[in-house]
């Protein structure tokens, strides 16, 4: 989902063009053409004795595979005066993984690519990768040998040169490149808790020899690597045959360097583009080094004075020949969204999707592809690609969605709207709404490839980006019923239309284009339109009051309130229906997660206006407004509903509901992750760690230090502002007020909820002085008047004094602190893996651990 910064993961995203010579050939007929003209390659390539015998293959790099040993070799063209033999980008993906989510060894993995220069050194060829973060964009040499000799370069790979030709070509076996760990495999099992330390188990590792690939513009490989441990980690045991030894495919692509055709655009911060960021050490002492340029394909139109005209080479992206049916042409119709908003742009025929061609290999460099990827759990979908390090062109676009979201969404729905009406075709079908969004999905994944950031204020613009995480707005009907008939959009956002004409617009020759690219987005904004990235939407501790993931609606207060409504209603329908016929009825309890917590994503949002700070990615001259705080009365609204939430009414659940969700039992109903609240009662379900998680996703929100800071700071601006002790009392009237009987357990569950989190705030290190102090003259006040006389029952006189105490432990600890707060709550994960505290929240309705 995500255009996500994590390790591995992170490494995906490019574009898919082959050109010679300035000339175009169409992706779709680029595979067999691109057999035709490797079957008919000249013969005067010089072939060696030693290879004569082997399979020979024709095209950027003329390839002899020696099947029965199980080795590549290639004729490099000879070096030039520099030593350089051959500059290529090279790119490096698992054409099969791991089925670990938590790893992220996915299938469909692809790094973002390199500029590789092999050199001939000696009787060696070394592959170099150049380093183009650091540059001279001037036209003087020595200029820019004093950059590349300044920062290190790195040799990544040698091998000896076989044999030499008559005008000084390389034959050089390259098997050790192809089964080297490109992507850092090894690294990342062993930095993962569950991984394990593996090594290469070289009589086992080799090139898949007989399907080596060469075309005209890129040659493509296949790598067989097998890792071995005597101590694999639990991920590796639970996804491979022998967690002792586990085997995936490495693939490896190297593709001509693009023409001089291509004009990088200059990023600029208020368009909602990817950036390629580096250093231009030529730059002018009045001019920025640090300089960027947006990520985006390669596109032109055929008439360059048109207003609107079709495209040279259309962008075309391939679908999994692997996805079902069903899931395939969800994929192809929500991906094709995008041809919208390029017809804006002013482009005809520029963007399709298509089923990927029969034969052709998903991970061919010359195909944008949607991989429809597995794992043992759900988890994260990612969008990006390989791109020409110097100057952000794409080369090819890569998509993984994992196959176990939908089942995840199709579940939610299911607890919403009733198992029953699964497979029916209404508007209240849970397996048709799950496929409604993951046609958003694939959109939204595709639209990071194409070069398209988050955009976390959409949903405040009714729903004006596909490149935000869109919340299912389902509504309550006169009738008490429970709407889906738009659960999810449909077509892209206004948003996207922007961006993508600010991003691929071509303008005509002698156009001032600097002033027509302000002029776009000048007009966007001046529509309303807004843009929040995803530094200031994922924590729930940023300030920005229109920037979340998975809310709805311009109003984040009224929607707050709508969804608790909404909430109310399915908790008050919960039961057996929520499962298929036959299911297990311990089902209900992962089930009821995201029914329960139905609020979670809307709280933050609301949350975002206390101490909230309205801002525009603003640059000198332009025309957006200056930074804001929210107004005080909104901030006061926002709070008070979010004390509806602390309502302990609104956490209770009938016996009727909790005696139906009966324990699990058996290998795949047991440990289920994390995906269950936590229980202290089994066999029974425990509605107080249920209610303890639902309390700390306000709490956290509202107690955040950063927002804490904000709140002091708006007050010491403006006395009669909200300020963080009004949110303490708010807080505390909420919690400690007078309970109902029935509802007091939940009302103390709170109470020592805030009480943890106040201690954990006063003792964090990273909190403003002021925040800190606040929080423990609040825990004093709370202390003070725990007196036996607050509550007549004799368990509430019980829970005040234990209260009490722990609240005394902590103010009169030692200089040096000690641990006094209660365990973190386990709120269970709403995105894929589990994201619980501190970790980014990425994904509504989403599978394990995230987006």
């Amino acid at each position: 989902m995500r255009l996500i910064l994590l390790s591995l993961a992170s490494l995906l995203f490019v574009s898919a063009c082959a050109r010679d010579n300035g000339e175009t050939t169409p992706v779709s007929e680029r595979s067999e053409e691109g057999d035709r003209q490797a079957a008919s390659a000249p013969e005067n390539v010089w072939v060696d004795d030693s290879v004569k015998d082997f399979t020979r293959k024709d095209g950027f790099l003329t390839l002899f595979a020696d099947e029965k040993g199980g080795k590549v070799f290639a004729v490099f063209p000879p070096a030039d005066a520099d030593g350089v033999s051959l500059r290529a980008i090279h790119a490096a993906g698992l054409t099969s993984g791991l089925g670990s989510n938590p790893v992220g060894l996915d299938r469909g993995l692809f790094d973002g690519g390199s500029l590789i220069a092999f050199r001939r050194i000696g009787d060696k060829l070394i592959a170099e990768q150049e380093n183009w973060t650091y540059r001279a964009t001037t036209d003087n040499p020595l200029e820019q040998k004093a950059v590349r000799e300044s920062f290190a370069r790195s040799f990544l790979w040698s091998g000896e040169v076989s044999a030499t030709g008559p005008n000084g070509e390389s034959l050089v076996d390259i098997s050790s490149f192809l089964t080297q760990d490109s992507l850092g495999v090894v690294a990342a099992l062993k930095d993962h808790p569950k991984g394990g330390s593996f090594s290469v188990a070289a009589d086992r590792t080799f090139p898949d020899a007989a399907n080596a690939m060469a075309f005209p513009d890129n040659v493509e490989f296949d790598a067989y690597v097998t890792l071995v441990s005597d101590k694999p980690g639990e991920e590796v045991r639970a996804t491979a045959a022998d967690g002792r030894a586990i085997t995936m495919v490495q693939h490896h692509s190297l593709v001509r360097l693009p023409d001089d055709g291509y004009a990088p655009r200059a990023f600029d911060v208020r368009s909602g583009a990817i950036d390629v960021p580096f250093y231009d050490f030529s730059a002018p002492l009045e001019a920025q080094i640090q300089q960027s340029v947006a990520r985006r394909f390669r596109l032109e139109k055929q008439d360059p004075n048109a207003a609107s005209s079709p495209a040279k080479e259309p962008i075309v992206f391939y679908v999994d020949a692997g996805a079902p049916p069903q899931i395939r042409d969800a994929l192809i119709e929500g991906a094709s969204w995008w041809a919208q908003a390029f017809e804006a742009a002013g482009f005809e025929d520029a963007y399709r999707v298509e089923p990927l061609p029969e034969g052709a290999h998903p991970r061919d460099i010359r195909y944008n592809i949607i991989s429809w990827t597995h794992r043992q759990t759900r988890g994260w979908s990612y969008g990006g690609g390989v791109s020409d390090p110097r100057t952000g062109e794409m080369i090819k676009g890569s998509v993984i969605l994992g196959s176990q979201r939908v089942r995840q969404d199709r579940m939610i729905f299911e607890g919403l709207a009733g198992a029953q009406n699964s497979g029916k075709g209404g508007a209240d079908d849970p397996v048709e709404i799950a496929l409604s969004r993951i046609r958003q999905l694939a959109a939204h994944e595709v639209g990071h490839a194409l070069g398209f950031a988050h955009n976390f204020a959409a949903s405040t613009n009714d729903r004006g980006s596909v490149m935000d995480y869109p919340a299912p707005l389902v509504t309550v009907g006169a009738d008490g019923a429970l709407d889906f008939s738009e659960a999810y959009d449909t077509d892209i956002g206004e948003w996207d239309k922007v961006a993508a004409t600010w991003l691929y617009a071509e303008f005509a020759p002698g156009a001032d284009e600097a002033a027509a690219l302000n002029k776009i987005l000048a007009d966007g904004y001046a529509s309303g339109l807004r843009f929040v990235a995803d530094s200031e939407g994922r924590s729930v501790g940023t300030g920005n009051p229109y920037g979340s993931v998975w809310d709805n609606g311009g109003d984040p207060v009224q929607s707050l309130r709508h969804v608790m409504a909404v909430r109310a209603v399915a908790l008050s329908n919960f039961g057996e229906q929520a499962i298929a016929q036959g299911a297990p009825m311990a089902k209900l309890r992962e089930v009821i997660v995201p029914i329960y917590l139905y609020h979670r994503y809307q709280t933050a949002a609301a949350a975002k206006l206390v101490g909230g700070y309205n801002f525009t990615y603003k640059t000198k001259g332009d025309s957006l407004a200056k930074g804001s705080v929210v107004a005080d009365d909104k901030q006061r609204d926002a709070l008070s509903a979010l004390m509806e939430t602390l309502d302990p009414s609104a956490l209770v659940l009938p016996d009727s509901i909790l005696d139906q969700m009966t324990p699990p039992m058996g290998a795949f109903n047991g440990d289920n992750g994390g995906e269950v609240f936590e229980t202290d009662t089994h066999p029974m379900f425990d509605l107080m760690s249920a209610a303890d998680a639902a309390a700390s996703i306000t709490l956290d929100a509202l107690l955040h230090p950063a927002r804490a800071a904000r709140l002091e700071e708006q007050h010491r601006r403006n006395a009669s502002a909200l300020g963080f002790g009004d949110v303490l009392n708010a807080i505390d009237a909420q919690v400690f007020a007078a309970t109902e009987a029935g509802e007091q357990a939940i009302a103390n569950v709170m109470q020592d909820r805030f009480v943890s989190t106040l201690i954990e705030l006063s003792l964090d290190e990273n909190a403003a002085a002021s925040v800190r102090a606040q929080a423990e003259a609040k825990l004093r006040a709370i202390a003070n008047r725990l007196g036996p006389s607050l509550f007549n029952s004799t368990n509430a006189r019980e829970h005040n004094n234990w209260l009490r105490d722990r609240i005394e432990t902590h103010l009169d600890r030692p200089a040096t602190a000690v641990a006094a707060s209660s365990p973190d709550a386990e709120i269970p994960p709403g995105s894929p893996i589990g994201g619980g505290a501190g970790m980014m929240e990425t994904c509504w309705h989403c599978d394990s651990l995230q987006d």
